[in-house]
Formats: C-alpha cells, structure tokens, sequence
C-alpha cells in the first residue's frame, strides 16, 4: 500500500476529535461515584468495542493471536497494563484540572515521550530523522508541538491566577491547581506507554497481514491486546474503590438512574475507543516514519479538546493574556499537524 500521508493527517484528526470528546457525555452521568461510570465506559471502551471491531474488520482474529509468539502478545500486553495507570490517572487529571488545562499538561509530557522513545529504542533515530531532511522536518513539527502544548499549558495556569475561587469551582467543581499538575504529569509519563505497546505490536500485526487482512486494518489486533493491559489496571483499581468507597452496588441500585447513565457511559467508552481505531489508520499511511503519528494524535487531542473547553465555558472569566495564549496554543498545534505531514510527504516521495 502506498503511503498518503495527508489522508493520515485527517485520519489523526478524526482520532483527536473523538480523544478530546470523550469524556464530555461523562458530565451527563447522575449520581454515580466516579468508579461507577469510568469502569462502565472502560468496558466498551477496552473490551467490547475492540473485540467487535477486530473481529469484524479483520481476518480470523483467533488464529492471529494464537500464531502470534508469546513474547509477541506479551509485551503489547505489559505496556498496556503500564499504560493503564496514565488512563486510570487521565480521569483524575480531568477532575482537577479541566478539559483544557488538564489535555495539555498529561499530553504534553505524552507526546515527548510517546513519539521519541520509539525510533531511539529501535536505533532509527539518527538514521531516518536525524539523517533524513523528512526526518528533520518532522521534527521541527514535534518540536513545534512540544512549544503550543507549553503555551496551552501556561494560558492555563494564567486562567488559574486570574479567576476568583468562586468561578474555578462553578466551572470546574473539584479544581485543585498543585494536585492537577502532579496527577497529570505522572499520566502523560505512563501514557506513552501506548505508543511502545503498539510498536511491541508488530509481530501481531504481521500475523494478521499474512491471513489476508487489509493493510488499513492491521493495527485492529494489536489494538485488543494493548487496551486488555489497560482494562486490568483500571478494573483493578476500581475494584479497590468499590470496596473502600462501598458503591459497588450503584450499578444495580434503582435509586440511581440507571438506564440513563449506561448508556452514556457507553457513548463516552465508545467515542474514546475511535481514537486509536483511526490513529491504526492513520499509522498506516505515514510510511516509514510512523512514529510522528503520535505527535499528530496529541496535537489534534489538545486542539479538540480546547475547543470543547471554551463551548463549555472553562475559560469564562479569563482575560485577553490568557486567552492570546490559548489562541497562540492552538495556531501553533496547528501549525504542527501540517509540518509533520509535509515531512512525511517528502518522505514518502523519495
């Protein structure tokens, strides 16, 4: 299949929109404790959809896995357990931090590390980007990411110290400024950990290309095996919240409104799964450097999500500074996606 790497480009938008519309439908959750509805949606999320998916856009799921060597399975499998943390901490960067404060902080450190440490594990790193003039342009595009995520995250900080407490509560009911930043960056640490179990993914990727499989769908298998990793941590760790907080039972009380809140958490589980369902797609037409698909996904992430941001009015209150800043965030994000894909351009054309 011949690399396109502008279609890529809007296949990593597509996925950013969804990352950075996720978590909205979970404003709509009543009564729940916060275990409740991350755990409903993380099983659409992490098991029902993917398996769904999979299943039916690829060729014989069960065979690729089974052929698949051990160290194959594992190794996806571990790096998504250790990416569970950062999803599990994602949830509670949000509550402390907002939308757009908290997407910009945990992405930021989740782009560094997600799009780096790839090609530098695999050796490639001088030979293809620091070697290549696609290769640096690429880079220049990450580093332009890296700078509109710091931007993005000092007009946060600015909004922080120019509204009152009473507004920051109003917006954002449990904002907590020192406790946000910490529990954001240990989730974009961990978060990145996503981008190494899709790269440990290849032997299975290979498996399910030799039953047949389209070349745009051959990220769907890893895709299973990576967010199986993810589930067990968040089970666990909810588990051990339903146990202390004693809500286990809010998913079955009638007291709560029950319908209502599953079927949002399943939109918002679903919603968050096609986040990857169209970065796989779009890995597949960057060509040889399809480690820049991360930063694509983290710019885009952070564009949407500061867009939901301000229509949910998580910036009222904030002066022109501050808002210059978000604006200037966003130009430069931008900007990013569109250097990145020129450079995956000239790759593809050499």
């Amino acid at each position: 299949m011949t690399p396109n790497p502008a279609l890529g480009v809007v296949f990593h938008w597509l996925g950013g929109f969804a990352a950075g519309t996720f978590y909205v439908p979970y404003r709509y959750v009543k009564r729940w404790s916060w275990e409740t509805y991350w755990l409903t949606g993380g099983v659409f999320s992490w098991i029902i959809v993917p398996w769904i998916l999979a299943f039916s856009m690829t060729n014989n799921l069960v065979a690729t896995l089974h052929e698949t060597p051990a160290a194959g399975l594992f190794w996806p499998f571990f790096y998504g357990v250790l990416w569970g943390f950062g999803g599990l901490t994602f949830g509670l960067t949000m509550r402390y931090l907002g939308l757009s404060l908290g997407m910009a902080v945990a992405l930021g450190y989740c782009a560094a590390f997600g799009t780096l440490i790839p090609p530098i594990f695999r050796g490639e790193f001088r030979s293809q980007v620091l070697g290549t003039q696609s290769g640096v342009v690429i880079l220049i595009g990450v580093l332009v990411c890296l700078i509109g995520i710091a931007f993005a995250g000092a007009a946060g900080i600015s909004k922080e110290r120019e509204m009152p407490d009473a507004m920051k509560q109003v917006v954002i009911k449990e904002f907590r400024l020192k406790k946000g930043l910490l529990v954001a960056t240990f989730c974009g640490v961990m978060s990145a950990c996503f981008s190494y179990g899709l790269a440990a993914g290849d032997p299975i990727r290979a498996a399910t290309l030799r039953h047949g499989t389209a070349p745009l769908w051959q990220g769907l298998p890893i895709l299973v095996v990576v967010l199986a990793g993810g589930f067990l941590t968040n089970f666990v760790w909810c588990l051990t919240l339903h146990i202390r907080n004693k809500s286990g039972g809010e998913y079955f009380d009638s007291r709560f409104p029950r319908l209502p809140n599953y079927l949002v958490c399943a939109l918002a589980g679903s919603i968050w799964y096609f986040q990857f369902f169209f970065y796989t797609m779009g890995e597949t037409q960057m060509g040889v450097y399809k480690f820049s698909s991360w930063t694509l996904h983290m710019a885009s992430i952070i564009i949407f999500s500061s867009l939901w941001g301000i229509a949910l009015h998580e910036w009222s209150g904030a002066g022109r500074r501050t808002k210059g800043l978000l604006a200037l965030s966003l130009a430069l994000l931008l900007a990013s996606t569109m250097i990145v894909g020129y450079g995956n351009y000239l790759g593809a054309a050499r």
